[in-house]
């Protein structure tokens, strides 16, 4: 009887798609510190897809070079410049002299997932071979990655996740991220106190997945309060006029703002024109922010890079490529993990000389982020896809 009852539970595990090992099939061929560091249930968002790949024997329809389309949510923020700068400036330049792609087409619907959709469908109907996302709603635009997959044209979510079968994403683990950022916060401010937290554009993946980490770290530290809860959209204007506003109207102890960049610099800027204590905020990579830690080594002990965004979307660019010569990328969701800034690496990376208003961003490097030999584990057929010859 329990040999039928364990035959039936293996059988009915094997037709949701996880294995003997508790991960999903993709997860379970990954090496084992990979899935233990990034995969873990417990740490994984319940709508993160996990399955395998849609494209583990895909074929391209083309071949190079190819024609990509970048379908961008929003560009009114320094980290979405940043993006582009490193999109413009050097994959595209690199790739065009490998001989892979012929052009880069461009599109904006500042948040609105209707326009966003209706220009997806126009860049699969002027033959785009190949379309990023980036930081999109999880599932607004699922009807259209399958409209695009079924005309041969394969949707990569940059650094976010959408729940479509017919995606392949890529990021950090937020919930990891965000958990990093949560404990740091804890440790700074001796495992007590009171807590803002800002996150980013609710309701997009990359931002839930990160606020979640965050409370969920922090509910291991009976004694840290969580305050209050405002929206910076990933922006330093809106997040230093929302949390000016919430410092106004809340004028007891505060003792740490855990914040998604690129909003720390405006977090900076509210606490100094408030008046109050320059307490610990989490700090990721705006080279402002990192200036005035540069500049005040004692503010607090160490930054977490969670998004640098070049390097994230050269990763999902990188997994493109991959997937247009026919790799095989194993599973739906590629994860990376953020790396922590220490004092000694920000002495090296920041001048003294720096400046607090800068815009820019600090990047990690695309190797040490997601280099090939990381994403190698990643793909059935792994190859340097710079050395692709069709």
């Amino acid at each position: 009887m329990f040999r039928t009852l364990g035959i039936v539970i293996l059988a009915t595990l094997a037709w949701l798609g996880v294995t003997a090992t508790g991960f999903t099939e993709g997860v379970d061929e990954l090496p084992s510190d990979v899935q233990a560091d990034l995969y873990n249930p417990d740490m994984i968002d319940a709508q993160q897809p996990l399955a395998p790949s849609a494209y583990r024997d895909w074929k391209a329809k083309n071949s190079p070079p190819w024609t990509i389309g970048y379908a961008s949510s929003y560009a009114g923020n320094t980290w979405r410049a940043a993006v582009m700068d490193r999109l413009q400036n050097e994959i595209i330049p690199k790739w065009k002299e490998l001989g892979l792609i012929k052009e880069v087409i461009i599109t904006q619907s500042n948040l609105d997932d209707s326009l966003q959709i209706q220009q997806m469908r126009q860049l699969v109907d002027q033959g785009v071979d190949a379309i990023i996302v980036c930081c999109s709603n999880p599932t607004a635009l699922n009807q259209t990655v399958k409209y695009a997959y079924d005309r041969g044209v394969p949707v990569f979510s940059s650094v976010g996740y959408l729940t479509s079968p017919y995606a392949v994403n890529s990021s950090a683990n937020f919930v990891v991220g965000g958990s990093m950022m949560g404990e740091w916060m804890a440790k700074e401010i001796g495992g007590k106190g009171n807590v803002l937290i800002v996150e980013g554009i609710p309701g997009t993946s990359a931002s839930d997945s990160q606020d979640r980490g965050i409370k969920l770290a922090l509910s291991k530290h009976p004694d840290i309060k969580i305050v209050g809860s405002v929206a910076g959209m990933w922006t330093d204007q809106v997040a230093q006029a929302e949390i000016q506003k919430w410092l106004a109207t809340h004028p007891g102890k505060l003792d740490g703002i855990i914040i998604q960049s690129a909003s720390e610099l405006g977090a900076l800027r509210a606490l100094q024109q408030s008046g109050r204590d320059m307490i610990p905020i989490t700090v990721g990579g705006e080279l402002g922010a990192l200036c005035y830690w540069r500049q005040n080594l004692d503010y607090i002990s160490a930054a977490i890079q969670a998004w640098p965004p070049g390097d994230g979307f050269e990763l999902t660019w990188n997994i493109m490529m991959r997937t247009l010569q026919g790799q095989g990328p194993k599973l739906q969701s590629i994860h990376t993990k953020p790396k922590v800034m220490t004092k000694e690496m920000l002495l090296k990376a920041v001048d003294e000389n720096c400046s607090v208003d800068s815009a820019d961003w600090y990047h990690v490097g695309i190797d040490d982020w997601a280099g090939k030999e990381y994403l190698d584990n990643f793909f059935l057929n792994p190859a340097d896809p710079e050395a692709y010859k069709p």
